[in-house]
């Protein structure tokens, strides 16, 4: 499996992720053939080699022709690359980047997501520097993503709306769950697209995973600092195959004098923050009453939000925690073709190679939408995938 480790070790944003996948490899003038699939037109991207602390990376420029000074919202923005003749997988990454800027921005101006009128990062520039940075994903063929904990920089920085403190508060939200500290240095080092490319593609966060290093490749920022090479590092290699083996957080809790009704909701909250896998076991405590033992795996960058969301959310007034391995199948999001159409599934591997899983929520999708159970559509996942195989073997 492709793996790309981001590196931030000065931070990150768009132009130093779009200028470090370049210096991995991704040609310049395929990505301009891919950018112009978007319709956007009235800019010139330019990538030169700079050198940062005696390090050579490349630095992204996007030069606008016209200023049309468009705000556009969040939906604009998911129109222009839904529409595009892109790839399923470069769209969807982009707008869930967008997504998670949209809501960070409504939540900071009391707005809705769909309503946020983008400045700095609706321009065009941020536009081609997301998108630009999901095409050269895709090309270079990355299934995997992990960070290291990310340097936010400090201080205070102008924009539109005014004297914002570093980091912004947009990026504060769009950093949620993932280790941040300060390095001393009194400058913006994450911008919120930076902030979003990580939160919307990273698995884990923390020291470089087991991986075989291919390639690596330095972005530069637009400025020289003079306490760290102002570059990002993507590493790009292979991940440990299948069986893989990885340290990953427990967290636990007996309850038994909690509203049943409230567990559903306790359950949806800690998926949306993050957590691995949540589950529910009937146990019987003190004085003989029935209750539920609560576990939650999830990764260490995240116990301390789920641990806040498991006081809040439940009667506990306690969580256990403690470190655990696992080893795990690598898997990635693909497609198979059935007679019910194309449908997205897990592509999980092991010894046998690469076999499809099917999504509960796809599934679901399907067999509400052409009245048939849902076994059914299992089941023509599950033909499509021997199919699959018996061509890869034949």
């Amino acid at each position: 499996m492709n793996l790309v480790y981001f590196d931030c070790f000065a931070g990150i944003s768009g132009d130093m992720t779009l200028g470090a996948l370049i210096d991995l490899g991704v040609p310049q003038k395929y990505l301009v053939q891919e950018l112009a699939k978007l319709g956007v037109t009235g800019y010139s991207l330019r990538a030169r080699r700079v050198q940062r602390s005696g390090i050579t990376g490349r630095q992204v420029q996007v030069k606008i022709s016209h200023h049309e000074h468009h705000h556009r919202t969040f939906k604009d923005i998911e129109k222009i690359i839904a529409k595009s003749p892109l790839n399923a997988g470069i769209k969807e990454r982009s707008i869930a980047v967008f997504r998670l800027i949209a809501e960070a921005e409504g939540k900071v101006h009391n707005k809705k997501a769909e309503a946020v009128h983008f400045h700095e990062v609706g321009a065009i520039d941020s536009i081609v520097d997301i998108v630009g940075c999901m095409i050269g994903f895709d090309y270079l063929g990355v299934d995997r993503f992990a960070a290291s904990a990310v340097p936010t920089g400090g201080g205070f920085v102008k924009c539109q709306h005014g004297v914002l403190p570093v980091p912004a508060p947009a990026t504060v939200l769009l950093l949620k769950g993932i280790p941040v500290y300060d390095n001393g240095i009194k400058a913006e080092l994450v911008t919120p697209t930076g902030a979003a490319i990580l939160a919307a593609l990273c698995e884990s966060f923390g020291p470089l995973p087991a991986m075989t290093i291919g390639k690596t490749g330095y972005g530069a920022g637009a400025s020289e600092l003079s306490e760290v090479p102002n570059l990002l590092r993507l590493m790009l290699g292979n991940a440990a195959q299948a069986g893989r083996t990885e340290t990953v957080t427990v967290l636990e809790a007996n309850i038994d004098d909690m509203n049943p009704e409230w567990a559903g909701y306790a359950m949806e909250r800690l998926f949306e923050a993050g957590a691995l896998d949540v589950a529910f076991t009937p146990v019987y405590m003190k004085k003989n009453r029935p209750g539920i033992l609560v576990t939650v795996i999830c990764t260490e960058a995240r116990q301390a939000l789920l641990t806040a969301i498991f006081f809040a959310e439940t009667t506990t007034a306690g969580v256990r925690s403690h470190r655990a391995e696992r080893s795990v199948l690598a898997r990635r999001e693909g497609h198979v073709d059935t007679r019910f159409g194309r449908l997205k599934v897990k592509l999980l591997e092991d010894a046998s190679g690469m076999r499809p899983a099917p999504e509960y929520e796809e599934c679901r999708r399907i067999a509400k939408a052409k009245n048939v159970p849902l076994r059914e559509v299992y089941a023509a996942v599950a033909a499509a995938g021997a199919k699959e195989n018996v061509k890869k073997h034949r």
